[in-house]
């Protein structure tokens, strides 16, 4: 008589470092500004009133956030590390987007796809790699640059 194996397959969660945190933390705000570019877009509200919000997430919360991922992360790797290159030409390619004032309906699409990727590859990938290396001396440097605290605007919640 044949014997069933039954695996119970459970979902994995990641435990990230207390140190890394607040960055993962602003990778959630990140994934609900790419939810509030697709509800905006689901309820037909002007190109031109989404890229405002971007605008203003990308200036007031993400260009910090990559800019100390950059200088505090992914410093922690060779720079020549193959995720650490793609992080690298994954925020040029977003920085690009956000500053495109042509095509909105596209290049909002667009930065609603790529900065989910993105922060898909870094939670699962990227960040893993960092925490299984870094010295308590870099975790506490990473921590100590994180300042920022997120407030949202909410002068057109368009996403409502």
């Amino acid at each position: 008589m044949k014997q069933l194996l039954m695996i119970n397959i459970k979902t994995i969660h990641i435990k990230r470092h207390e140190m890394l945190q607040p960055l993962s933390r602003d990778h959630h705000y990140g994934l609900l500004l790419c939810w509030k570019i697709r509800q905006g877009f689901k309820k037909n509200i002007a190109p031109e009133r989404i890229k405002a919000y971007t605008d203003w997430f990308w200036e007031n919360h993400l260009k910090q956030h990559f800019e100390a991922e950059e200088k505090y992360c992914f410093t922690v790797l060779p720079a020549n590390h193959g995720n650490v290159k793609r992080a690298l030409a994954e925020h040029r390619r977003i920085q690009r987007l956000f500053s495109a004032s042509t095509e909105l309906v596209k290049n909002l699409n667009f930065i609603e796809e790529e900065l989910e990727k993105h922060i898909r590859f870094e939670e699962r990938m990227l960040f893993n790699q960092i925490q299984e290396i870094a010295t308590d001396e870099q975790l506490q440097a990473i921590e100590a640059a994180h300042t920022e605290k997120f407030e949202d605007n909410t002068a057109d919640e368009f996403w409502r």
